[in-house]
């Protein structure tokens, strides 16, 4: 028997909140019975949901507060009028230490925001990042930053390649993950400054971990690298576009086989096939984006998701806690910062 584990849930952030993030819980609850919940948010709406599921019986501790974080709210107006919101007191219960990670499908910026405030970055951090798996031909790459960070520094960049290195290997368990930089061109003179600058750290630096220089983006869907490292601008249009992707190709799919009668056949022929499909594409199987880089875990889940997709967003901060990420992270970023230090005095001298 693993561990108990507790994990804070904003009860009121999503679009389908409260019965959406209650239904995530059960769920997950059902998947790993040593997980148990705070839950955060109105009681007089919670409580009668949580009642509804036998298997959250006893693995519930409702916390009740009035306020939440709005879709629409500014990231400060979050942080200075809203410090009893459910996504705040969901970060407050790890810095206390009471809970393991925070789960929230609430606003991206507030909760990126109440993190950094609240958690504080990894000593040899500069800036957190979003991180999240996407589905290759191989297997998953995990690709950051997604979109906290517009502007990034080679700093930044080798900082996000280490990152997403101990992602890989505790949350994916890929022993030795590669690591790859998103760049217009696999040349080494091509890229602008800081990504060039990052790959010549990244190839000579003593670090252990396995880089294979620059990508270009179709490389991620191919699976070349496990880890993709770009600016959180280039990060999150490339999601979005894999997103719509996958939308486009699922919507002309379906009007294919509506076409006519020999296509519904085929369809009928084709039926097992294309759940397993549908299961490979099913962008819930991979909802939960990572705020890494802080001193505690918080889960980004996608705000429009439902039960299933909230469940699985769940899963990942239990195995990021589980498996000792932040542990993980501090001791590779004590080498890092001596590294990055003696070559910029290299560099001056």
């Amino acid at each position: 028997m693993a561990d108990e584990l507790v994990i804070a849930l904003d009860g009121m952030g999503g679009d389908d909140a409260p019965e959406m993030v209650v239904a995530g819980a059960a769920l997950a609850r059902r998947r790993m019975p040593h997980v148990k919940f705070l839950l955060f948010g109105d009681s007089a709406r919670l409580e009668p949901l949580v009642s509804g599921y036998a298997v959250l019986a006893g693995a519930v501790e409702i916390r009740h507060t009035d306020q939440f974080v709005k879709s629409d709210d500014r990231p400060s107006v979050a942080l200075r009028a809203a410090k009893q919101s459910s996504m705040r007191l969901a970060i407050d219960s790890v810095k206390s230490g009471e809970a393991a990670a925070a789960v929230s499908a609430g606003n991206t910026g507030a909760l990126m925001a109440i993190s950094k405030v609240v958690l504080r970055t990894i000593p040899g951090i500069d800036r957190p990042a979003i991180i999240s798996a996407m589905p290759t031909r191989k297997g998953q790459c995990c690709i950051l930053d997604l979109g906290a960070n517009v502007r990034c520094t080679a700093e930044n960049l080798v900082q996000f390649a280490v990152m997403g290195e101990v992602f890989a290997r505790t949350v994916l368990g890929v022993g030795k993950p590669t690591i790859g930089l998103i760049n217009i061109g696999i040349e080494e003179i091509k890229g602008n400054e800081e990504v060039r600058e990052a790959g010549a750290f990244l190839r000579e630096t003593s670090l252990p971990v396995v880089f294979k220089g620059f990508i270009e983006g179709d490389d991620v869907a191919a699976g070349t690298v496990d880890v993709a490292v770009t600016d959180g601008f280039t990060g999150n249009v490339a999601l979005k576009t894999a997103e719509g992707t996958a939308t486009l190709i699922s919507s002309f799919l379906r009007d294919a086989f509506r076409s006519n009668w020999r296509a519904r056949i085929g369809y009928l022929l084709a039926r097992p096939a294309l759940k397993l499909l549908r299961e490979r594409l099913d962008a819930r199987r991979y909802n939960g984006a990572i705020l890494v880089g802080l001193n505690g875990i918080v889960v980004k889940s996608h705000g429009g998701t439902d039960a299933f997709g909230f469940s699985h967003a769940i899963s990942v901060g239990v195995n990021m806690a589980a498996n000792g990420f932040i542990e993980k992270i501090r001791d590779d970023f004590g080498r890092l910062q001596s590294e990055w230090m003696a070559a910029n005095q290299a560099a001056v001298s």
